[in-house]
């Protein structure tokens, strides 16, 4: 089966007992046990649910996994993976992590005993180098948010297996359409289903998919004893948005593209970063293990904080909010938005600069977005 209809088809049938070809919504909490000891496949919609488990069959085997693991959101899916260490244990984390992850664990997960080392991972020796005899986990963004740099999964899959550590990426920004960490030695990949695999700004959700027996039992405890699961309506509908998902994210890549041509000409931009732009300093990575380059542009405005909001609030067709993926555009600026929970120093240190906008391109016409954007240029 070739992924396009993989991604329709894999794991969905028609339902047994009505034929309905979308799958149901079993919006129950309980299930009625035929007898003492035997159920049906289900006892409690904490442990398990049809619409959840179709869910969970369907997104790992579009990512080439064999497990998949549904959580309520991408935050509680990378709470989950962390749940597999235990005090003491280190883990070597991309710099440029979204600032969910960072604010859970620099102010969290750090009150239970473990430690965290942020590097550069575009750079395979940095991330060799922080690593030690403590280091359980090597966590990777690729492209990362909001700066969009790539890592080499080769590169990391290899160093993770020589040290004997797990290697955890993130791949919302790419989707399994544009990119699958298995094929490239990952033991775990995660998405927040929020954004591109539902694509509609209509559900919160996450994943964590595995092909290993031992850490997909871990994740099924994690997921029955903390009960961060999503509702049987929300998976459906996440199983709706993906049927398009191939479709949408050519749509996306392609007027990124457009957008991000425009842009890097444009007289007030001072930089942008685009994975799918020669100018990208990752440009020949992302080339060689992504088939395309999604919808996420970040650019760095001339005139700093002021610019930044002078032009989110010129958008008209562009939506001034804080989530990406979804179909409609939508911008961001991290300094006063996603990132404002990060302190100044640690910002700047980390690239996040005052001018910087983020955007999230969706499947509009192009010729739109770029004339929106071209008008708010115009104020700043």
């Amino acid at each position: 089966m070739k992924f396009d209809t993989k991604v329709v088809r894999s794991q969905i049938s028609p339902d047994p007992t009505t034929g309905a070809i979308v799958p149901p919504i079993y919006q129950t909490a309980t299930y009625v046990l035929p007898e003492v000891g035997r159920d049906l496949g289900f006892d409690y919609t904490r442990s398990s649910n049809p619409t959840r488990e179709i869910l969970e069959n369907n997104l790992s085997s579009i990512e080439g996994g064999k497990y998949g693991t549904c959580f309520s959101s991408g935050m509680a899916a990378v709470d989950s993976v962390l749940k597999l260490l235990k005090e003491g244990d280190h883990v070597v984390c991309s710099d440029d992590v979204y600032g969910g992850v960072s604010r859970h664990f620099n102010n969290i997960l750090v009150n239970y005993g473990l430690t965290f080392s942020y590097v550069n991972s575009s750079n395979p020796e940095n991330v060799k180098n922080a690593i030690t005899s403590k280091t359980k986990l090597l966590w990777i963004e690729t492209p990362t948010n909001p700066l969009l740099k790539i890592t080499d999964l080769h590169a990391m899959a290899e160093i993770a297996k020589t040290r004997g550590i797990l290697l955890g990426v993130d791949s919302t920004f790419a989707t399994p359409v544009f990119l699958r960490p298995f094929e490239y030695g990952a033991d775990i990949v995660m998405h927040s289903t929020t954004k591109y695999i539902s694509g509609h700004n209509q559900i919160i959700g996450g994943i964590i998919i595995t092909n290993d027996d031992d850490l997909q039992e871990k994740m099924k405890f994690v997921q029955k004893t903390i009960g961060a699961v999503p509702s049987p309506f929300d998976c459906w509908l996440t199983l709706l948005g993906i049927k398009t998902l191939h479709l949408r994210m050519e749509r996306h890549a392609t007027n990124a593209q457009a957008v991000a041509e425009f842009l890097e000409s444009h007289p007030k931009v001072e930089k942008i970063t685009y994975p799918g732009l020669p100018s990208h300093p990752q440009f020949d990575i992302a080339k060689e293990q992504m088939s395309g380059f999604s919808g996420m542009i970040s650019f760095e405005l001339k005139g700093g904080i002021p610019a930044g909001k002078t032009l989110m609030n010129s958008v008209e067709l562009c939506s001034l909010a804080e989530s990406l993926g979804a179909v409609e555009t939508m911008v961001t600026h991290p300094a006063t938005m996603t990132h404002v929970d990060v302190p100044e120093k640690e910002r700047y240190a980390r690239g996040l600069t005052d001018g910087l906008v983020r955007i999230s391109v969706g499947i509009e016409d192009s010729d739109d977005i770029i004339g929106d954007l071209e008008k708010a240029l115009e104020r700043c």
